[in-house]
């Protein structure tokens, strides 16, 4: 069993001191690793090596117990698949217990040293404990402590050397900060809004996809697109850190997009982590069962020859953490276009704030219900310069025998602002040609 603690802010750790509990948790193993987006983000650490072989080798469902407010497969870490998610003290109670399959209102915890069963209403404190220990624990001068000038009380990133000057200067030796494409050949002039024909289909996915899968923050693997980048770089896999430690290297997000362990896309079934099929870019590039490839690469390939991509989603597509990679790194894999069933309000806007376009199935139609398999070669057709919010469009759909028809979806660019945006190719260089207009 793994345990850690993980609090919000140093005011946490202040007031688990000064009620003495902080030495109870430590007893119990529930030292402090970080504060704020550690444990929820999947940056807890590693498990023991001989519990991830067991995992392994018997393919087992191991859980985790947290009070976090995520719980996804592999959020926590890429090899738990259970997480409950539940009070601070529940947390506790369950490590105590040792195990997730026990009914606490009736099992008991454990027994005391002198053989007596314990059950959690014996631990369990009330609420005018609580309130006793909350008010003597934390008062007002708590907060300013801490956060009476901030940065005086963090001498180690003040010691960090930074650049000057009005133009920052990027180090290509950096594997933590690289200039992004989004600017490269900027013009003042913005894009034109026309129909996406000839697309390939990237991945298509179920439903309640969430931006962790899409663009996971949590470990990165050494086999994967991301991990053999950085071996290329001369880093060790003990080295590799988080993606959420390299979100500033857009090398590393890029080929991190799509790549959680745990993300099925159904063009490869039984398959997880982020594998595609390639078909080419044309109905003579490529055969008709696809090469199998992780997506990342197979995006690499379409770009060779400037096809376009689309992803095809189920129900709430983007839900979760609202995680700006998970458009950006979408946008950078050359996906134009996604098509879902219906979209989480966060992640469709940003989709559209990087220039890729949200499109709609109508209710009951699913790229499963159209029998999708993606091999087919798709058209988003209806698209114009004077495209209105929430306008019809027809989803083309070419199979492998050259017959077409045709399927009604609906654009999610819902306000004529984000036809704007997405005109510009992305709020980025909307802003920016705004700014340089002044």
């Amino acid at each position: 069993m793994k345990t850690s603690l993980a609090p919000g802010s140093r005011v946490v750790s202040d007031y688990l001191h000064k009620t003495g509990l902080q030495n109870y948790l430590d007893q119990l193993g529930f030292n402090l690793v970080g504060y704020g987006c550690t444990t929820c983000i999947g940056n807890s650490g590693p498990l023991h090596p001989n519990i991830e072989k067991a995992i392994h080798k018997h393919d087992l469902i191991a859980a985790s117990v947290l009070s976090g407010n995520r719980n996804f497969e592999a959020r926590v870490h890429q090899h738990i698949k259970a997480n409950f998610l539940m009070s601070p003290p529940l947390v506790v109670a369950f490590a105590l217990a040792g195990l997730v399959h026990i009914n606490l209102s009736r099992e008991p915890l454990g027994k005391d040293r002198d053989g007596k069963e314990i059950f959690l209403r014996d631990l369990w404190p009330s609420l005018s404990e609580i309130r006793e220990a909350m008010q003597m624990a934390l008062t007002p001068d708590t907060f300013r402590k801490f956060y009476r000038d901030f940065a005086d009380q963090n001498p180690k990133w003040n010691e960090i050397p930074s650049s000057t000057g009005d133009i920052y200067q990027w180090d290509e030796e950096s594997n933590y900060i690289h200039e992004p494409p989004f600017f490269q050949n900027f013009s003042m002039e913005p894009g034109h809004i026309e129909e996406i024909r000839g697309a390939r289909t990237l991945g298509i996915f179920g439903d309640s996809v969430t931006t962790d899968h899409i663009s996971p923050a949590g470990a990165i693997k050494e086999s994967s697109p991301a991990g053999k980048y950085l071996q290329s770089r001369g880093i060790q896999p003990r080295d590799f850190n988080s993606y959420g430690s390299r979100r500033g290297n857009d090398l590393v997000m890029t080929r991190g997009t799509f790549a959680n362990v745990r993300i099925k896309n159904l063009m490869v079934p039984g398959s997880e982590g982020g594998v595609t099929k390639y078909f080419g870019p044309s109905r003579t590039g490529g055969n008709g069962e696809g090469e199998q490839m992780s997506i990342f690469d197979a995006a690499m390939k379409y770009a060779e020859t400037n096809t376009p991509l689309v992803i095809l989603a189920g129900h709430e597509y983007g839900t979760g953490s609202s995680r700006d990679w998970a458009a950006k790194g979408t946008r950078l894999l050359g996906v134009k276009a996604v098509v879902a069933a219906s979209f989480e309000r966060i992640h469709r806007s940003n989709l559209v704030g990087m220039g890729v376009l949200p499109v709609q199935f109508p209710d009951g139609t699913t790229a499963q219900s159209l029998g999708l398999d993606g091999s087919e070669i798709l058209s988003i057709l209806g698209l114009s310069e004077t495209m209105k919010p929430g306008q019809n469009l027809m989803l083309e759909i070419e199979g492998q025998d050259r017959q077409k028809r045709t399927v009604p979806v609906k654009v999610r660019i819902d306000t004529p602002i984000e036809i704007d945006y997405y005109r510009h190719r992305g709020i980025l260089p909307f802003v920016l040609r705004q700014l340089l207009l002044k």
